[in-house]
This record gives structure tokens, sequence and C-alpha cells, in this order.
């Protein structure tokens, strides 16, 4: 079961969270509030982080970006410093509210990092906003890789709130080292904030959240519109990502062909397969990955 009481030390775990940067607050529609961290000048980048993340994910990148670029952090809603609740968090939920705040921060055109989820919701916002989408910097993008009917099924029968939340503390930090090359000191906090926020009495609510973020990447697939995406696309791979493709379901495809198979698919689009990373490939190797962004930048 999680651990949740009435006693005050355990309440407000998301806010009492240390982040690498300021976060700020916007009052977003439908009574929600939305964090972000707002560093640096020049053209925008919006950061969107994936699935259980947070903004801190970024930390690497955004200490470089923000030497040349804004950077927009942000705690998607439903995560971290952001409104929780039992919301239909899908694709278009999470870009709808991402497009809301950059209207609100007078950002009218932008360019946009997005890490595995936030990949998928990058390329939603690229088709539905492709006015104000300069450029796509897709780290490890879900979207890419495909499933059926029933392996859609699997998924759905797999994950749920109480699935993702009632997950042992051993479990948790194997399935968090899966998302590395090698899980270092340097990611420790990702598996030290879990231990306080499972405490939290929205906890439920976050958990609810990731598992909408689940099917709501079945449910809103983009693979059959990215003819469509105009923008210039930079793609990375860690060459050692251990959860694109799915090795249960797709046994035959490896991280390689995915990838490939994204830049067959996007016109204007260009890959990268960053060796000695994993599914956090910017985080795995933020030097390189940070020197190819402000490389891709430059010439788009």
């Amino acid at each position: 079961m999680v651990l949740t009481t009435n006693n005050a030390n355990s309440q407000n775990q998301f806010e009492r969270l240390e982040y690498p940067f300021e976060m700020k607050k916007k009052k977003l529609s439908d009574s929600k509030t939305m964090a972000y961290a707002d560093i640096g000048e020049g053209e925008s980048i919006l950061f969107i982080h994936g699935l259980a993340s947070y903004a801190p994910g970024w930390k690497y990148n955004i200490s470089e970006l923000s030497k040349s670029y804004r950077c927009i952090a942000v705690d998607l809603i439903g995560y971290g410093k952001s409104t929780k609740g039992n919301f239909k968090a899908d694709m278009s939920f999470h870009a709808q509210y991402l497009i809301e705040l950059m209207d609100k921060l007078n950002i009218t055109s932008f360019h946009i990092a997005g890490h595995s989820m936030g990949g998928q919701i990058a390329l939603t916002m690229a088709l539905t906003e492709p006015k104000k989408v300069k450029s796509l910097l897709l780290m490890a993008p879900a979207g890419i890789e495909t499933f059926n009917k029933k392996e859609k099924e699997v998924f759905k029968n797999s994950t749920s709130p109480e699935s993702i939340a009632n997950v042992s503390d051993e479990q948790y930090r194997i399935n968090l080292s899966l998302n590395f090359y090698e899980m270092d000191e340097r990611a420790e906090f990702m598996y030290e904030d879990r231990m306080k926020i499972k405490t939290d009495s929205q906890f439920m609510e976050y958990s609810h959240v990731v598992a909408e973020g689940v099917m709501g990447m079945l449910n809103e697939p983009v693979f059959e519109q990215l003819g469509e995406i105009k923008q210039p696309t930079l793609i990375c791979y860690g060459k050692e990502d251990r959860l694109i493709p799915n090795t249960y379901l797709h046994k035959a495809l490896n991280t390689k062909l995915i990838g490939e198979k994204a830049t067959e698919n996007i016109p204007n689009s260009k890959l990268e397969m960053i060796p000695k990373a994993g599914h956090f490939v910017h985080f795995d190797q933020p030097e390189k990955v940070n020197e190819i962004m402000k490389n891709f930048l430059e010439n788009n």
C-alpha cells in the first residue's frame, strides 16, 4: 500500500522538492496552474519532460543552453509542482496547456525539446500549431514505435494508477535504472524525490496522470502524420536505450531501426545515435547532446 498520512510533515512533498532552478507558476484555464522555469535570453526553447519525470530531468541541458537561449522547462499538469487531479491527461491535454502557457508568456514562436512522452507531445504540438513551433529536438521520442490492437491491450491490462503507486521501493529503483546507460550518483535525486512524493496526499492523483499518459501515447498515435511535420527535426536516441523499442513486444526491433523509421517519415529530420547513452540520452551524455542541439539550432 502507498503510505499516506494526515501528518503535516507528509503533505506538500511535491512543493518541497528541491529543483536546480527557480520555478515560477502561471494560472491557466480550468483552475489549473503550471510550474515552469524561465532561464536565459534569446530564442525560446520549451522543454517537455517524459512520463513520470519532471523539469529537473533537463538540468544538465538547460545549464548550457540557457547561455544562448531562453529556456522554459515545465512540470506538465499533474506532475511535479503543477496542479494535480484525476485528469484525462493524454497528448492533446498536455499540448493544450503548454500552448496556453506559451501564449501567457507572450512567446509566439519557439523551439521544442521533448523527451520520450514529451517528444510525442512535441510532435502533437507541431501538427496542431505549426506556425508556433520553429523546430523539434526530440530525445528518445515516443510515437515512432507503433503498437497493434492486441499490444495496446497488454498495456491497458497492466497499467493502472494503483500499479504505478504500489511499486515497491526496490522495484522502482530497478525501473528507474532502466532509463540510463549507467545510473550513477547524478540520477540519485530522482529516486530520492520519488521516496518523498509517495507520502503526499496527492500521490494517487499523480499516479493517475502517469497511467493516463501511457494510454494517451497509445490512443493518440502520431506516426501516420509524421509526413506532415514541416519543422526541422533533430532526433536523438541512446545506442543503449532499453525502453525503446519495447523489448517484450518487439524483440525483432532495435533502437537504431526506430530512429531510422523516424527520419524516413519526417521530411526535414536528422538522426543522431549517441554512444554510452540509454533512454535518458540527454542526461547520460549531456555534453555531447548539448553540442548537437546547439549546432542544430544554429543551422536551422
